[in-house]
């Protein structure tokens, strides 16, 4: 039986670390709403809209157009584009609306990493997530 657990967790990261989160999250948010566009104009054209692996696979394409997608983790991005798919399904199943572009001004900011290959540990009272490092946590 395969049961998934998910926490949360209050950090208490450095200046350094909130400047990598805040990169992380900004990362996602353009990778979204880059792909939000491409799709909402596919669907115009087509009626149909784009794929995740379709979109996955040009998202190594965005990585070399844009270098600074390279400093992020890379898990981030795929669950921001994941989480587009899955809206679209949503939308498509007319379960609810389209899903909109995402705003840098609205107070709740998060990104979403995945436990691969042990890149996730907890450390006495720090946890270690994949490119930050330990950071302390409550």
């Amino acid at each position: 039986m395969l049961i998934n657990k998910a926490y949360k967790f209050r950090l208490y990261p450095t200046k350094e670390q909130e400047i990598f989160i805040a990169k992380t999250i900004g990362c996602s948010r353009f990778v979204f709403n880059r792909f939000l566009g491409q799709w909402n104009d596919t669907y115009q054209e087509t009626g149909k809209g784009l794929t995740y692996n379709a979109c996955s696979a040009e998202l190594t394409q965005l990585k070399k157009e844009f270098v600074w997608l390279k400093e992020v983790d890379s898990i981030a991005l795929q669950s921001s584009l994941k989480n587009l798919a899955d809206s679209f399904t949503r939308f498509f199943k007319k379960q609810n609306k389209a899903p909109r572009f995402k705003s840098k001004k609205n107070p709740v900011q998060s990104y979403t990493t995945k436990e691969t290959n042990s890149n996730m540990a907890i450390v006495d009272n720090k946890i270690k997530l994949p490119k930050l490092g330990y950071v302390r946590f409550a």
